[in-house]
């Protein structure tokens, strides 16, 4: 693997990694498998990608490509689940109420736009298939195109 296609999936395994932490210790995620899920990966995430700017990254040989993969695939199929179940965590609360609009004409409205009453997280979402492109770069990175 180039350090470029190295130095590219550590940073997104790093940000990947913090948001994941991020949004699974924020309020209405705490407690929930779907935050322990993601407050787990998201240290396994971190520490991969702190490992790929260490020379230690050279002992993972050819499995970075494939986990980074395996981890966007994990944090996609979460999304979807979470989507599915109708949870509305991370736009306003767990209540189903459109981002976390309150009643009356003076209620506010936490969720915006597209992304108000649904139940996943779209940064969640773009970081994993930047995770996952990342994993695929790096698992085609031993051609010798020289990336």
């Amino acid at each position: 693997m180039t350090d470029t296609a190295r130095t590219y999936g550590a940073a997104i395994a790093l940000v990947s990694g913090v948001y994941s932490l991020v949004t699974a210790t924020a309020g209405s995620m705490m407690g929930t498998t779907s935050g322990t899920l993601m407050l787990i990966l998201g240290v396994v995430v971190v520490v991969h990608g702190v490992v790929l700017l260490t020379p230690y990254a050279d002992r993972l040989g050819n499995a970075s490509g494939p986990l980074m993969v395996v981890y966007a695939l994990v944090m996609l199929l979460n999304q979807a689940v979470v989507g599915a179940s109708g949870a509305n965590w991370g736009m306003g609360g767990m209540d189903g109420s459109m981002g976390g609009m309150s009643g009356g004409m003076g209620g506010s409205m936490g969720g915006t736009g597209m992304t108000a009453g649904m139940g996943w997280d779209l940064g969640m979402v773009a970081l994993a298939v930047l995770m996952l492109a990342s994993g695929v770069l790096m698992l085609n990175d031993g051609d010798g195109d020289g990336m």
